[in-house]
């Protein structure tokens, strides 16, 4: 317990109420008793170190101490500068120091020479001079890497130390450097125009304001042009306009101040359904490839759309575990073939052949002399098939009992393979399958018959069948058309014989009346 007191106490003043030094202005001071003189702009020959005499002491740099310091031109308008004190022994070789600060981020380097009187210098040999330099300007939150070494350059004799300027989580910072204080924003969706329309809040008085959308990966990458906000337009809505709603894109906004601080807002995690649209297939290669739009953990596999059910069959060796971007060469572009996309929280299923009925192969059955004929119809330029006849099982698998050899097919033409009559029965199934690519749907005829005299069966569609629909129709109507001719034949007789008759009955008439 008393541990968790002393971290939380180290924490607390590291990033809690820690106080930052103030300086009037930035500058240069030396002990009492010496004369200092700055050059901002350090000797790029005092890069190269050389070997140190004899006499130099090997502690010619005492001490270094790092500690950050802010200017403040009015409240809650201040600038943070990092100060660097360090104590140098006089030497009649060494006539100063160098001091260098390293952005880790940006690798940008400020250098300043500090530069001791040589008239001092000969008559303080052997003295310590304590030099403190405060004007290196630095960010919030910002890696530094900060060394001090003598002038010339001596091999060995070198201070380096890393530091971390304080971020927003201290007290002092968050209240008085602009970049900290917050920023609020609200939007709205247009999406007939494929606009957000955003509202900035909560602004720095006098400053402009930058805002874009853009794509969260390692960085947040661009996604659109950044958009100038003025300050006499600040709480006006601005349009941006985007092209995607995914779950990566996020809204931001920062002052427009070096080093600002950004505010980021990503309104749209949820909308993963966008990410599985992005499928791309070659047909000259044959490739299916999909990338993501997103960072995103996922496990992609080929699958079988079943015909029965909403289930999708995973295709053996067809998983993969994916972030950015998966390829599967050589795959048929069947109808039934589908992509299954599996995350921690959903499954997702695109069939990217779903509309195109061209593309598809068909197989189809029938007897022939005791024996079974598969054919195989495709309107690929050139295709080979494989067929298979196994033991039906659970799931839409089966075990082999006898493969024959492969058969090519053309472009819109059939082959046939002659299977032995004896391979019958409710468990015996007949697969076939492409060979010529790596991914395939298979299709299966299960089923049968042993006795019947004729067979036709397929797995897609079946011409034969229809063949014999329409012939039995053809014959119905045949019948139908003869029975209604017999039938009107018939009619038109007895009325013809009904007329004869009264004819007659009114020739006697007429006959007896002339008589009378």
């Amino acid at each position: 317990m008393l541990f968790r007191v002393q971290i939380f106490a180290i924490f607390w003043g590291l990033y809690g109420c820690q106080h930052i030094a103030r300086i009037e202005e930035c500058g240069l001071t030396c002990s009492q008793g010496f004369v200092c003189k700055l050059q901002e702009f350090a000797s790029i020959l005092n890069s190269f170190c050389n070997p140190a005499p004899v006499s130099l002491s090997p502690t010619t740099l005492r001490s270094m101490k790092l500690w950050t310091a802010m200017k403040c031109t009015e409240q809650n308008r201040c600038s943070l500068y990092l100060s660097i004190k360090g104590t140098l022994q006089l030497d009649d070789n060494v006539h100063g120091v160098e001091l260098c600060s390293l952005s880790v981020a940006t690798q940008k380097t400020q250098c300043v020479e500090v530069k001791i009187s040589k008239s001092k210098q000969a008559k303080l040999t052997g003295r310590k001079v304590k030099v403190q330099y405060d004007c290196f300007e630095v960010s919030v939150g910002q890696k530094l890497h900060v060394s001090m070494r003598t002038i010339p350059n001596y091999c060995g004799n070198q201070r380096n130390q890393d530091y971390l300027v304080e971020d927003c989580r201290n007290s002092d910072v968050g209240k008085n450097i602009p970049v900290c204080f917050a920023t609020r924003m609200t939007y709205a969706l247009d999406k007939g125009r494929k606009n957000i329309l955003v509202n900035v809040f909560d602004v720095v008085q006098g400053t402009d304001y930058y805002a874009r959308l853009c794509h969260q990966w390692f960085v947040c990458e661009d996604a659109g042009p950044v958009t100038l906000i003025q300050e006499k337009d600040l709480g006006k809505p601005i349009s941006l306009q985007y092209h995607q709603l995914l779950p990566c894109l996020c809204i931001e906004a920062w002052p427009a101040i070096s080093d600002a601080r950004r505010v980021q807002f990503c309104p749209f995690k949820n909308n993963t359904k966008a990410l599985w649209e992005n499928i791309i297939y070659n047909p000259v290669t044959q490739t299916l490839a999909w990338e993501a739009a997103c960072p995103i953990h996922v496990t992609v596999s080929l699958c079988q759309q079943m015909k029965t059910n909403d289930q999708c069959v995973d295709l053996e060796n067809s998983s993969q575990i994916a972030q950015e971007k998966v390829k599967y060469p050589r795959v048929d572009a069947h109808p039934r073939l589908c992509m299954k996309f599996t995350t921690k929280h959903n499954v997702w299923i695109r069939c990217p052949f779903a509309h195109r009925k061209s593309g598809a192969w068909r197989m189809s059955l029938s007897l022939v002399d005791e024996h079974i004929e598969v054919s195989f119809m495709t309107h690929t330029a050139e295709a080979q098939f494989s067929v298979l006849v196994c033991n039906r099982t659970e799931g839409s698998s089966c075990n082999s009992s006898s493969r024959y050899q492969p058969a090519s097919v053309g472009d819109l033409s059939s082959k046939s393979i002659n299977i032995s009559g004896k391979a019958c029965g409710s468990n015996i199934c007949i697969q076939g399958w492409r060979t010529d690519v790596d991914y395939s749907i298979p299709s299966y005829v299960c089923d049968l018959p042993c006795t019947s005299s004729s067979l036709s069966q397929e797995h897609d569609k079946n011409p034969l069948s229809i063949l014999s629909l329409a012939a039995f129709l053809s014959i119905l109507v045949t019948l139908m058309a003869l029975l209604g001719y017999k039938l009107l034949s018939a009619f038109h007789k007895k009325r013809l014989i009904k007329r004869n008759a009264v004819h007659n009955k009114m020739l006697r008439t007429k006959s007896i009346s002339s008589l009378h």
